[in-house]
């Protein structure tokens, strides 16, 4: 519905409000999965759907539609708190998805773990909750301005907020953080049953996601909403820790706007070395899924050794998920899609001056803004035709008709996935759901350059 609405936005928002209705959502507030298993759990992006959709409707008409969001909230208000009860069961703040869309990244099925393991806290979970708090607290101020009551309401996502950072960084008795001072990097942390702690170092979109933790509001919006700022301020007042991983409500640009990020200075510096590295994560045709670090340095698991992870650019070899493996390194369209808008945001605050090798060691410093836009050059190569008018995704099979006859070869499929390496299309060959956010990008690139 991202890409939909740039057609349709009667339609995209009547969808996204489909899903939330009482014959698909659950009474306890899950939203389902996907015909096949509706228990399943895929990242609670619905709130940053709608938010979208709204900001790009509110552009286009000139006309903000709050029925549409306060509707679509009230509905999102429920599945955040299913997601707090259900998938933080310890009350740590630290959350649980297994599954959670990324298919088979892991060095095992997060839903059946290895035998001793007791719990696992995920940097991806627990990110996408940092990204779905600040989605409802930037939801909550909007509707603040027409209804005051919401004020209340976007204290306590703003509390969410700095709960969760504070989290990702104090885990257990032994205050083990999910990023690794010695990698910068985040990980996935499991606790065995002895009581013992691991960090299991997979340098994977894993540990890149707490990088769409972040929002920028400017000033304006708290000076209007006085009694969230009341509130705001004496919840940092009252927890200084908590808000000292954040910038805080008198720390602004030049331009007024706040950030709200769980990843920023230091930690961003260091995620984008690794992002922006040709022999990790950076491909000609976008971000990979899995550093092609791990292809000459597998990830082992136990002494035994049976759960691996090793970079494969595209079909897995793997028969841990049915012979479906697929997330050991090709290039994912939503996450890339998420990196490029994250990068965007975080210019917005830092400005032009804050600049960074791209790609890392060219000794070529860019800004964020610029990097985003190279990023977006990339994932196009995958869809401009060749001097023979094929496209990179094609395979070289000369019975490829999509690829060699005249009424179909002009033709785009939109497919699940591409290798990291040669940016052949892999999965289903009609992923359009995902992939059609290629024309986001396209559209985003003309109004950043």
């Amino acid at each position: 519905m991202a890409a939909f609405v740039e057609i349709d936005p009667s339609f995209a928002k009547q969808q996204l409000l489909l899903v939330l209705q009482e014959s698909y959502m659950h009474p306890n507030g899950q939203i389902p999965a996907y015909e096949w298993n509706f228990s399943d759990v895929n990242p609670p992006v619905h709130s940053w759907a709608v938010w979208t959709v709204y900001e790009k409707d509110k552009k286009r008409t000139g006309k903000a539609d709050t029925p549409f969001l306060e509707k679509a909230f009230q509905k999102l208000l429920i599945n955040f708190t299913w997601w707090v009860n259900q998938k933080d069961t310890s009350g740590t703040d630290l959350f649980e998805g297994g599954f959670l869309g990324l298919d088979n990244i892991g060095v095992f099925d997060r839903n059946h773990m290895p035998e001793g393991i007791k719990k696992m806290q995920q940097a991806d979970a627990t990110s996408w909750m940092a990204m779905f708090s600040l989605n409802m607290l930037r939801m909550s101020l909007e509707l603040a301005k027409t209804n005051k009551i919401y004020e209340e309401v976007s204290a306590k996502f703003f509390r969410h907020f700095l709960n969760i950072a504070w989290a990702m960084h104090h885990i257990g008795k032994k205050d083990l953080s999910l990023w690794d001072d010695q990698d910068n990097f985040y990980y996935d942390v499991v606790e065995m049953s002895d009581g013992s702690t691991q960090r299991l170092k997979v340098r994977s979109l894993v540990g890149v996601i707490p990088l769409f933790a972040v929002e920028i509001m400017n000033k304006d919006l708290f000076e209007e909403l006085k009694d969230f700022q009341r509130r705001a301020n004496e919840i940092i007042r009252t927890r200084p820790d908590l808000a000292s991983l954040i910038s805080n409500l008198e720390n602004a640009n030049k331009n007024g706007d706040f950030l709200f990020s769980i990843m920023r200075g230091f930690r961003l510096e260091h995620l984008l070395k690794r992002l922006l590295d040709e022999d990790e994560f950076l491909s000609d045709y976008g971000i990979r899924s899995l550093s092609k670090f791990h292809e000459k340095n597998p990830f082992v698991f136990g002494e035994e050794g049976h759960h691996q992870i090793q970079y494969e650019p595209g079909e897995s070899r793997s028969g841990m998920f049915g012979g479906n493996s697929n997330w050991r390194g090709p290039i994912w369209m939503p996450l890339n899609y998420m990196i490029i808008q994250s990068l965007r945001k975080y210019y917005t605050f830092y400005g032009p001056t804050y600049l960074y090798e791209f790609p890392t060691g060219s000794g070529i410093k860019m800004n964020l803004n610029e990097i985003a836009n190279e990023l977006t050059k990339r994932l196009i190569k995958l869809f401009e035709p060749d001097e023979n008018g094929k496209f990179v995704y094609h395979s070289d099979d000369p019975e490829n008709h999509f690829a060699t006859d005249e009424h179909f070869k002009g033709q785009h499929l939109f497919y699940e996935f591409f290798d990291g390496d040669s940016g052949k299309g892999l999965g289903a060959s009609h992923q359009t759901g995902w992939t059609a956010l290629i024309a986001n990008l396209i559209m985003d690139m003309e109004e950043h350059k």
